[in-house]
């Protein structure tokens, strides 16, 4: 089963959030076997070409015949819900997209005719990898199984009041729960333990599961992981590159100081 079916079968599926920029870090993914990366543009300096990159290495990983990565999944979260943005990230290959900040149905709308060609959406035809640089084509542009994952992200009070309706959307494959976002709306900033933060994580999650969409979000450490699938959600991005690098760094700066304490004490 593809990542892509997977998501839209709502299999439980873990991720990686890479912010990094470093195709490396998308390869090493892959050959771990998460089920997809989610490849971070809206709150980094990522160029299309790093993108490109990163998504090329996904491929190739998972297409090695020594790596376990059956078929990780590329999700680009894109910096607005843009269709000029979204064209060009499909183009290069990415398996979907997921817009931040999407507060109405007719926003996740947009976010599915963006992904869409003509005449059920307004994507542009190009012959990029999507398409295998023309070479599929046809197949690319009329079979509905290759159509993008569509994920809306809900981070505001808007979208917690149109959450039914967004979630009704014809078209769109799952929500995202962005906790940092929807929290700081709440004026609850990073109170992720909070009835009122998690009475609007419940209302997301059975508006999803109401139209049997999976519902996502972002875990910073395995207590998070277990308590978000104990929650009930269905894919859980389980850490961030970036905190990968400063805790580890934090242990090697630790275990170097304490080492040198020890040997002053001698």
């Amino acid at each position: 089963m593809t990542f892509v079916s997977a998501l839209r079968n709502r299999e439980p599926l873990v991720g990686n959030w890479l912010a990094l920029g470093d195709p490396a870090v998308a390869e090493m993914s892959a050959q771990l076997a998460f089920d997809a990366v989610v490849i971070d543009i809206e709150h980094t300096p990522q160029s299309l070409e790093t993108v490109t990159e990163m998504i090329r290495a996904v491929e190739a990983a998972g297409g090695a015949p020594e790596s376990p990565a059956a078929d990780t999944g590329s999700i680009v979260r894109v910096s607005e819900n843009d269709p000029t943005e979204i064209k060009r990230v499909l183009d290069a290959g990415a398996d979907g997209v997921m817009a931040p900040m999407v507060d109405t149905a007719a926003e996740a709308r947009d976010l599915v005719e963006a992904t869409r060609y003509p005449p059920e959406g307004v994507r542009g035809i190009g012959l990029g990898r999507a398409t295998t640089y023309g070479a599929t084509f046809p197949e690319a542009v009329r079979n509905p199984e290759t159509a993008p994952i569509t994920i809306a992200q809900i981070e505001t009070e808007t979208g917690l009041e149109h959450i039914a309706d967004i979630a009704a959307v014809d078209g769109l494959d799952g929500l995202f729960v962005g906790p940092a976002d929807l929290s700081a709306a709440l004026g609850i900033v990073g109170e992720l333990e909070s009835d009122r933060f998690l009475d609007a994580v419940d209302r997301v999650l059975e508006a999803g599961h109401a139209e049997d969409k999976p519902v996502a979000t972002l875990a910073l450490g395995g207590d998070d992981v277990e308590r978000w699938l104990d929650r009930g959600f269905d894919f859980v991005v389980a850490g961030v590159d970036v905190s990968y690098v400063w805790t580890g760094s934090e242990r090697a700066l630790a275990a170097f100081k304490r080492v040198v304490d020890e040997q002053s004490e001698v």
